[in-house]
């Protein structure tokens, strides 16, 4: 390892509240200054653990909750600092590197790209808990965490944060491709040929495998339908898509974000009773095909608008959770096949999909560290490039 060289640990919870993602990634003599290199990094390991039953409810009524217990919520936010710390630890011994820098996203509460009155005032907000310091001692070493606020400063909506990567990653001189995370949320960087930063278009299509996971838990018992088997059983009810894709969300222009707040449990009910008396099946496959639906009308309306687009984009580069649920793949497939995109999965590049999100905290926390800005203004809406998160030390 040379001097420039640095192993960085990226530590991830989504949306979905399943669990802990740390992802060991070591940095070769810096990453894409200016977003003009392809990053040179190499993912030396990753490992997922889930959220013990009681610590994923407690995270899940903090998400839901209308009002809060501030008590709880600030010994959540240390049980959490404790858990990653642990989810590091074991990472470390497991793959038997140490880490030298730590990034953590942390556990989003909630997030709220848009101001909205508050007390008389325009805010927006968002509040990513798991406390940093923690971390930092229990490790031994430096953590940048807290990444969208400075974004936010700067006026953007503080997501997504992830199109850093895939710039870096997938961008190619003769391929436009779109890059399709499918977490709680699902997520779009669309990265035309030859692209410079300035033309990547990301933001939020709308539900991933929140939707699905939160019907299947309802309606099964289950938090989540493995390999996409429930819905594979079930019939897609189209008057109920119908009726969902005329909500606000989905006919807004991009930069825009989402999260528990328009896709949480009042989604969901509002979901079920559309459902009706259909068969439990039917709603979860019809909140996977939601999904893959979203997915492709976003693409059409957002991506490919422009007639000198509609050729550029041969590629869709398929990460995140919902990679594993083969039913939500075969739905989006079929859905995008008409756009002219054949369907990818980032494990051909090096990068498994289960470690990405991870994986992009720890190249985020190694741009901080060097004082190097690493949003993607047209991305976020961000007026200008921002060094992002804040550093604890041990």
């Amino acid at each position: 390892m040379t001097n420039k060289d640095m192993v960085v640990a990226g530590v991830m919870s989504g949306t979905s509240a399943d669990g802990i993602n740390v992802a060991l990634v070591r940095m070769r003599g810096g990453v894409a200054r200016s977003h003009t290199s392809r990053a040179r990094f190499e993912l030396l390991g990753h490992v997922e653990y889930p959220y013990p039953r009681k610590v994923r409810a407690a995270v899940l009524a903090a998400m839901n909750a209308p009002s809060a217990s501030v008590a709880d919520l600030a010994r959540l936010n240390f049980l959490l600092g404790e858990l990653y710390a642990d989810a590091v630890l074991a990472t470390e011994r497991k793959l038997r590197v140490k880490a030298q820098l730590v990034g953590c996203h942390g556990q989003t509460l909630y997030h709220q790209g848009e101001p909205q009155n508050f007390i008389g005032y325009q805010i927006a907000a968002t509040w990513q808990t798991g406390e940093a310091a923690i971390i930092a001692a229990r490790v031994g070493v430096p953590v940048v965490s807290d990444f969208r606020p400075a974004d936010m400063a700067v006026g953007g909506k503080g997501a997504p944060l992830v199109p850093f990567l895939d710039y870096m990653l997938f961008r190619d001189p003769h391929v436009g491709r779109i890059v399709q995370n499918i977490g709680g949320i699902a997520n779009l960087t669309a990265i035309p040929a030859g692209s410079a930063a300035s033309d990547v278009i990301a933001f939020d299509t709308g539900p991933g495998n929140m939707v699905i996971d939160a019907v299947t838990e309802k309606l099964f018992g289950r938090p989540f339908d493995s390999g996409g088997k429930i819905a594979a059983s079930g019939q897609v009810l189209d008057r109920v898509i119908d009726r969902t894709l005329r909500q606000a969300f989905f006919r807004k222009r991009p930069p825009k974000t989402a999260g528990r707040e328009e896709f949480g449990r009042a989604f969901v009910l509002t979901f079920l009773a559309s459902c009706g008396r259909s068969r439990k099946q039917d709603a979860v496959a019809t909140a996977t095909a939601l999904t893959a639906k979203t997915i492709a009308d976003a693409i059409r309306k957002y991506v490919l608008n422009k007639p000198e687009r509609k050729q550029g984009f041969q590629e869709m580069i398929l990460s995140g959770g919902g990679a594993k649920n083969s039913t939500l793949v075969s739905r989006l497939a079929a859905e995008v096949a008409p756009l002219g995109l054949r369907l990818r999965l980032s494990d051909e590049f090096g990068l498994p999909s289960a470690a990405k999100e991870a994986g992009a905290f720890a190249i985020l926390a190694h741009e901080t560290w060097h004082q190097r800005p690493s949003n993607v203004p047209s991305a976020t809406g961000a007026k200008r490039a921002a060094v992002l998160g804040k550093i604890s030390y041990p």
